[in-house]
């Protein structure tokens, strides 16, 4: 896999951390829950609050990547990037984006992630908050 292929495969994948996912096993077995990290050597995961197919409940459970078959997703990742593209229109070359974090910045000041804005205050913060719930509106149907 050329760098660039490895790099957003990596990406994609990192986005669904903190997200309800399902992995399969080789076996069929599903494992429902919130991934909360992954090895990226060996694709192995840790998936918190998880649920099997017979209703049986665990705290915490670490899956070898070489026993999984699948992971998915039903809910549609938020796309960061397009948000930080949205917000560079208004505010332009004043516009970060963190993705490993999943965060966009806004002048250094204002702070935005998937659940809306966590930092800042004032009259550009509260424009950023309208972008932002037009985007979600947008991408929501």
């Amino acid at each position: 896999m050329s760098s660039v292929a490895a790099k957003r495969f990596f990406e994609e994948f990192a986005g669904l951390l903190q997200r309800p996912v399902t992995a399969v096993t080789a076996d069929g077995k599903q494992y429902s829950g919130t991934l909360v990290g992954f090895d990226p050597s060996t694709l192995s995961v840790c998936l918190s609050d998880v649920v099997d197919e017979s209703g049986k409940k665990a705290a915490k459970m670490f899956l070898y990547g070489g026993s999984l078959s699948k992971i998915y997703t039903l809910e549609k990742p938020f796309d960061l990037r397009k948000l930080a593209e949205r917000l560079d229109r208004v505010f332009p070359r004043m516009v970060k984006i963190y993705e490993e974090a999943g965060v966009i910045t806004v002048t250094d000041r204002i702070r935005v992630t998937a659940s809306g804005i966590v930092e800042g205050t004032g009259p550009m913060a509260e424009r950023v908050q309208r972008i932002y719930e037009e985007f979600v509106k947008e991408i929501s149907g």
